[in-house]
């Protein structure tokens, strides 16, 4: 492949960073010309985690804010430059206060609370030249550096977004823009936390917000993202200017995330543009309104790691950065209904729920509907269709591509070794040594209807299965895909005591529940056909047990044959 010149901007999340040192740049600047132009005082936006939300609030701070230099060169050769004069002259117009509450996720509210302090204390540094400024009274300059110094009261804290835009309107004569980005990730660690805050969060939250977004007459307007919506009774209590844009809402559609014309032309610019399907599969699949994108932190990474790391395949990169946890908390609380549903998914197919946009942090537990719900707007389901029933919105859910695909197997795989470990298996053990076979099939049995299938009928899920369970077999070391005689057996429990028993196992998978029996014969079979045992014998094992092992959906059955050397 010849040298591609491409700088790729893996973390960078700094509009000017980007443009001045050289990094690629997907242009999303007429998000700009279309909040002039749609206008909305407090306008929400809800997006999945890393999909471009801070680096579109950085822009909209460098174009916006009256800066002491102009940022003009920042946007030289982008799209809002070719708007005209009408937007141009918002440039560098208004005073910005900008905020970040992504820190603010503690293991407690005070610890969070001090994060947030810190955040608005920078805020009001970043701001000093207004206690050099005439015409501020005693009193506003004594809070001022009371909150710049974190020294203020919680109530200080919570006032101190009208404070502060009270004073550079003051000081300015412009009303001010107020971005506030990563809004809910207090909340969402304060509902999760392992001894949740959430209530307090959302206390301080919605008087933070009220003061400075309801009752703010210095306010020009807001931008404020996040991953989920909160409802109004929540957070944005009496809020009637609030502008929600979800994943539901065709406005603003492009901004986030890639567009498959964006996409091409990377590869093109990449000097690979070979990769598109492989991207497709991988990172395409989200629906913002009727907009198709793709992940913009997954895009990047495979891109650099094609061109810098010569990776062969993709990989899940979004697994190491977003809040995974929920996934885990459906798949724990799953009842065998939504256990069906979930395997239903990871083969690929689409489950009709209801969808309530006005999801709450604290509700999200308490049904599964509510569950399903959080996976759609945080990008772990895509929207197929939609109908109305009455009142209601169902929508067709799917999982939108092999990246998420992999988080629910790999979540699903962590929660089974995690309720492996809790199991007493000691009456299966019991039965395998014994050679019980009708035991060692009820457990299994019960061990498969506690469990999530994600690759049904394939032979792999069940080795894996199975392997887990018998981890844990005293005096036994489980070995998998071992090579031996003329093939490589499925499992080999080896004991350390030689003089106990040692075992093979070799797996089928039948297409249909009456094929058990000859399948389970046929694995039985296919151990002495390959001399499986043969690494066993020559170590000088004396008592050998062959297990065929047969499985349908959640049903199994299973031959035993034994070997005993004098």
């Amino acid at each position: 492949m010849k040298e591609v010149k491409v700088k790729l901007p893996i973390g960078v999340e700094n509009f000017e960073d980007m443009i001045k040192q050289g990094y690629y740049y997907v242009d999303k600047t007429l998000m700009i010309k279309d909040l002039l132009d749609k206008g909305g005082s407090v306008n929400l936006f809800t997006r999945p985690r890393r999909f471009g939300k801070t680096l579109n609030m950085s822009m909209l701070q460098h174009y916006f804010e009256n800066l002491k230099q102009t940022s003009a060169d920042l946007f030289k050769g982008l799209k809002i430059e070719q708007t005209g004069k009408t937007y141009l002259a918002h440039q560098n117009k208004y005073p910005v206060i900008k905020l970040s509450l992504k820190e603010a996720s503690k293991k407690t509210f005070e610890e969070s609370l001090a994060k947030l302090v810190g955040e608005v204390s920078r805020e009001f540094i970043r701001h000093d030249e207004l206690l050099d400024a005439d015409g501020f009274t005693v009193q506003q300059k004594e809070k001022y550096k009371r909150i710049r110094d974190e020294k203020g009261t919680q109530k200080d804290y919570e006032d101190s977004l009208k404070f502060l835009s009270g004073c550079l309107e003051q000081y300015y004569n412009e009303k001010v823009i107020i971005l506030i980005d990563e809004y809910d990730v207090p909340l969402e660690k304060a509902y999760f936390a392992k001894q949740p805050y959430y209530e307090e969060m959302v206390d301080f939250i919605r008087s933070f917000f009220s003061s400075g977004l309801k009752t703010n007459d210095a306010l020009n307007f807001s931008v404020i993202t996040g991953c989920l919506r909160v409802s109004k009774e929540d957070i944005f209590t009496g809020l009637d200017n609030l502008n929600i844009v979800s994943i539901l809402t065709d406005n603003y559609g492009e901004y986030f995330g890639f567009l498959e014309s964006e996409v091409e032309n990377m590869l093109i610019d990449c000097g690979i543009p070979e990769k598109l399907a492989e991207m497709r599969d991988w990172y395409n699949g989200y629906l913002f309104g009727e907009t198709v994108v793709y992940n913009p932190w997954s895009s990047i990474k495979y891109l650099s790691d094609v061109i810098y790391g010569k990776m062969p395949f993709p990989v899940a990169h979004w697994s190491n950065t977003s809040s995974n946890s929920v996934i885990k908390k459906l798949i724990a609380l799953a009842d065998d209904e939504t256990k069906d549903e979930i395997e239903l998914l990871i083969q690929g197919e689409t489950l009709k729920k209801r969808i309530n946009e006005d999801i709450v942090y604290g509700d999200v537990l308490k049904s599964m509907d509510n569950l399903w719900n959080f996976l759609y707007f945080t990008g772990y389901l895509k929207k197929v269709s939609k109908v109305q029933i009455g009142v209601h919105h169902y929508f067709e859910l799917k999982i939108p591509n092999k990246e998420i695909q992999y988080i629910y197997e790999r979540q699903i795989m962590e929660w089974f070794d995690e309720r492996v470990k809790e199991t007493d298996r000691s009456r299966l053990y019991h039965a395998i040594l014994t050679q019980d076979v009708e035991i060692f099939e009820d457990e299994l049995i019960r061990l498969l209807g506690e469990t999530i299938s994600y690759m049904d009928s394939h032979e792999n899920f069940y080795h894996g299965f199975l392997t887990g369970i018998l981890q844990g077999m005293n005096g036994y070391v489980a070995k998998s895909n071992r090579e031996s005689g003329n093939g490589r057996g499925d499992l080999f429990l080896r004991p350390r005591d030689m003089r106990k028993p040692a075992i093979v196992i070799e797996i089928k998978v039948a297409d249909k529940l009456q094929q058990l029996p000859k399948e389970s014969l046929d694995a039985l079979h296919q151990i002495k056909e390959k001399q499986y045992v043969k690494e066993l014998e020559e170590e000088g094992f004396s008592h050998i047990m062959k297990y065929g092992v047969a499985f349908y959906r959640k049903m199994c059955m299973i031959k035993i044959s034994s070997l005993i050397f004098q």
